[in-house]
């Protein structure tokens, strides 16, 4: 059965209060490992407990000024780890929002330690979590962040809790370099290798995927989510070969969660890129949705103007503590 709400497929709550001024980088990144070391990784460092919680109702509440009910988060904040999966879930539940939500494992901080901390939170989440339209998931970061020994560890994780992985995978050009590096064709390939991925599991991107990947991640039973306007923000890329499978919905990568302008960003895309295939998306979200919610959604909560003002207050307080970090903090 349709859902009512929109579905947004892949995002970062942790992003939310990015548009309340976060600083430039001092010289401008030369490529998107270089966008990431320099702006979101830095974001995501100095993110704590209520700046998290100040971003997530920032986002939370434009999700329902824009009619998306159904969020699918990835989420990392090095810094403030254990716990912070509830942050983003109690926003969720109290907004009255489908969730679904994992911590990133990553071992680009603190090698593999860090990554331990990651799948931990993962698991006591899922574990403990009793909050009715809230899912969890286990999250890695991308491939070319984590050891073999931690992708076989979060899909071992994965299935002993009876959900799924959530990774970003090829979104770069680097990720694939990575990979071969490792001696695999490519992250897709080293993700199932090392049984990373249960069915069902949440590829975020796929940019650097040839069509003969994509139908191998679509047999695998894998979920693949598109994200125009971040593909285009980064410029890593249009990636044509999704229409290889059935199973890509759409998402907006930390971009607010308007599915009508990233549609929107989706056709002026694909248009330019002779794209014929993209129509589905948006539908194929729902069923994204149905999979790891069931059928049917919650009724969301209303906000009056005077509420919202309150949570973009609260978040443009919060954001300047969070600039102010940012500042302080290296590559």
């Amino acid at each position: 059965m349709a859902l009512s709400g929109a579905v947004d497929a892949h995002t970062h709550l942790y992003s939310g209060l990015a548009p309340l001024g976060m600083p430039a980088p001092a010289t401008p990144p030369a490529d998107f490992v270089g966008i990431l070391e320099q702006v979101w990784w830095r974001l995501d460092r100095a993110l704590d407990a209520a700046s998290l919680r100040a971003s997530a109702e920032l986002y939370l509440a434009d999700c329902l000024r824009f009619g998306t009910t159904t969020i699918v988060d990835h989420h990392e904040s090095p810094g403030f780890i254990e716990g912070s999966l509830d942050v983003l879930a109690d926003v969720a539940h109290g907004f009255g929002l489908r969730l679904a939500t994992c911590y990133g494992a990553t071992e680009r901080n603190g090698g593999r330690e860090e990554a331990r901390r990651g799948l931990a939170e993962c698991a006591r989440f899922a574990r403990e979590n009793r909050r009715p339209h809230v899912k969890a998931m286990v999250g890695l970061h991308a491939s070319f962040t984590v050891s073999d020994e931690t992708i076989r560890e979060a899909g071992s994780l994965a299935r002993a809790l009876g959900t799924v992985v959530h990774v970003h995978v090829a979104e770069d050009r680097a990720d694939v370099v990575d990979a071969q590096r490792r001696g695999f064709p490519g992250p897709l390939e080293r993700l199932l290798a090392l049984e990373g991925l249960p069915p069902g599991s949440i590829l975020a991107h796929g940019v650097f995927l040839d069509a003969a990947q994509v139908r191998a991640a679509d047999a695998a039973g894998l979920w693949l989510v598109q994200n125009p306007r971040s593909n285009e923000g980064n410029r890593v890329g249009y990636p044509a070969a999704l229409s290889a499978s059935s199973r890509v919905a759409l998402g907006t990568d930390g971009y607010p969660a308007d599915m009508d302008a990233e549609a929107a960003a989706l056709a002026r895309l694909a248009e330019a890129h002779g794209d014929r295939a993209y129509a589905g998306r948006l539908a194929a979200g729902h069923r994204l949705a149905e999979a790891l919610f069931g059928p049917g959604e919650p009724t969301p909560r209303s906000l009056t103007e005077t509420e919202y003002a309150a949570i973009r207050a609260r978040a443009v307080e919060q954001a300047e503590a969070l600039w102010t970090r940012m500042r302080s903090l290296g590559t």
